[in-house]
């Protein structure tokens, strides 16, 4: 091993270890505010139990089928199958779109309920729930960023002879974003 590839080692390391704590970082957030949920919920003003809208379910099962089409791109990249890759990767930013989507037609029910983000209509409740949703939601900006970035750089020819390492993060991020979600959503589902 020369020391041109030790380096190439060393850096790929250095990415995955920033990525990592990133998403650890993210997750204390996370983990934070669902602590906080629960601490508040012993107020006397709480809410007991939000039956959340049908759409949380669709975009829930968009977001993992999200997770899979991408998977799926990272193999065919693997297997310089680009064009096939690059049609995983529309599929994975169209389910990501759509469940952006399905996300305000279920806070649009949350309103039409009449559980408002502030005001005098909201309760400590609502505002948890809208922080944890819209934060999970600027984390899924950052995830379609990504998303639209490897697509970039599949047209562009980047991801060739094994050189799959920001592919393959791109991966892990929104695995994670996805996991994320699914714990947000039970959480808020079941907790009450």
């Amino acid at each position: 091993m020369n020391t041109n590839d030790s380096l190439i080692i060393k850096n790929n390391r250095a990415k995955k270890m920033m990525l990592w704590f990133g998403m650890i970082s993210m997750s204390m957030t996370f983990a934070g505010l669902t602590s906080a949920y629960v601490v508040s919920s012993s107020r006397s003003d709480w809410i007991e139990q939000i039956d959340l809208p049908f759409a949380f379910t669709i975009s829930t099962f968009l977001l993992l089928l999200s997770s899979a089409t991408f998977y799926l791109a990272l193999k065919n990249i693997k297997n310089s199958l680009i064009k096939r890759a690059q049609s995983l990767l529309f599929t994975t930013l169209i389910l990501a779109l759509t469940f952006i989507y399905f996300q305000f037609q279920g806070f649009g029910e949350i309103i039409k309920q009449g559980y408002y983000f502030t005001g005098a209509e909201s309760s400590i409740t609502t505002s948890y729930l809208y922080v944890l949703v819209l934060l999970h939601l600027a984390h899924l900006s950052a995830g379609i960023i990504v998303v639209l970035y490897v697509i970039y750089n599949t047209f562009n020819k980047k991801y060739l002879e094994g050189n799959t390492l920001g592919f393959e993060l791109a991966v892990t991020f929104w695995h994670f974003l996805d996991i994320l979600w699914l714990y947000l959503f039970l959480f808020v589902s079941f907790y009450g």
